[in-house]
């Protein structure tokens, strides 16, 4: 069942008429440790198009999100082939690509907590940072009216107004969840990539911020969300791309992948779907 594609079924948007994919990937491989954690990865993502990237641990998710965020580099197969395009282009400026897709992550979180000083930096410096990709603002960055105008508006879509001066240390995680969605919002990307969002929230944080996500989707951002979690993709995800061993193993509309015949084979072991007003949940044989 490996590398198929459900191409008749994949969702159309009107949002997503870009000439230039959001993301392209064509034969991609990215080696680490003497061996491929991303391997042949071919397919594309439109703006509008929010897809949800599902797999079992270790199957390349977050690899893949190092990937796009110039973490990590593909070998180059051949001069004619660019493995990776975003946005229509294969060379980008670091900082100018993280204001154009903002990362959203429980290891980004603790990068801040960990930075030198990171953690007594306020809400409102840590979403002005967005704009600089730092981990707050130092004295040779110039923050100029448009950027704080930009910093408070993304902190009101948020709800997070009251954590301006609240120090990253002193908030809880879901409160740092969603400064982190601000900081990302701030320089008004094209695009969210979040990489196992949820990621030590407790049950009804993680509620509250995946209807924050909804409500972000529901404004035109495009959403490109990485999990493991099936009941994590929102109503708003109609595209799915299910990835085992660095490899695409399925991809297509949600409901023509999201089948139990699929996770099982996915994950080797019998994974029950079950489908109720508009979410997706899974659970194994038996249990």
């Amino acid at each position: 069942m490996e590398d198929q594609s459900i191409q008749d079924s994949r969702p159309q948007c009107a949002a997503a008429r870009s000439t230039a994919p959001l993301l392209a990937l064509q034969h991609a491989t990215v080696i680490r440790g003497g061996r491929a954690v991303l391997d042949d990865l071919t397919f594309d993502i439109r703006e509008g198009e929010h897809t949800v990237i599902l797999g079992p641990n270790g199957c390349g998710k977050s690899s893949l999100i190092r990937l796009v965020n110039r973490q990590d580099y593909p070998l180059l197969p051949r001069e004619e082939v660019r493995p990776i395009r975003i946005l229509g282009q294969d060379r980008w400026d670091l900082f100018e690509l993280r204001s154009q897709l903002g990362i959203v992550s429980a290891d980004l979180h603790q990068s801040f907590i960990g930075a030198n000083g990171g953690a007594q930096r306020s809400g409102r410096d840590l979403v002005l940072s967005g704009f600089f990709a730092s981990h707050g603002i130092f004295s040779h960055q110039k923050v100029t009216s448009a950027m704080a105008g930009r910093a408070d508006r993304a902190l009101a879509l948020v709800s997070a107004e009251h954590l301006s001066a609240k120090r990253i240390d002193e908030m809880s995680t879901g409160e740092a969840r969603r400064i982190l969605i601000a900081r990302a919002l701030a320089p008004e990307p094209r695009a969210l990539l979040l990489d196992e969002p949820t990621t030590g929230l407790d049950l009804v944080a993680r509620q509250h911020f995946l209807t924050m996500l909804q409500e972000i989707a529901r404004l035109g951002k495009t959403l490109l969300l990485v999990t493991h979690h099936i009941e994590e993709i929102l109503p708003e995800i109609r595209r799915v791309i299910l990835l085992r061993e660095g490899r695409v193993f399925l991809e297509g509309a949600k409901e023509a992948v999201l089948t139990t015949q699929h996770l099982s084979a996915l994950y080797g072991a019998e994974v029950v779907v079950q489908q109720q007003g508009g979410y997706f949940s899974a659970r194994c044989g038996g249990a």
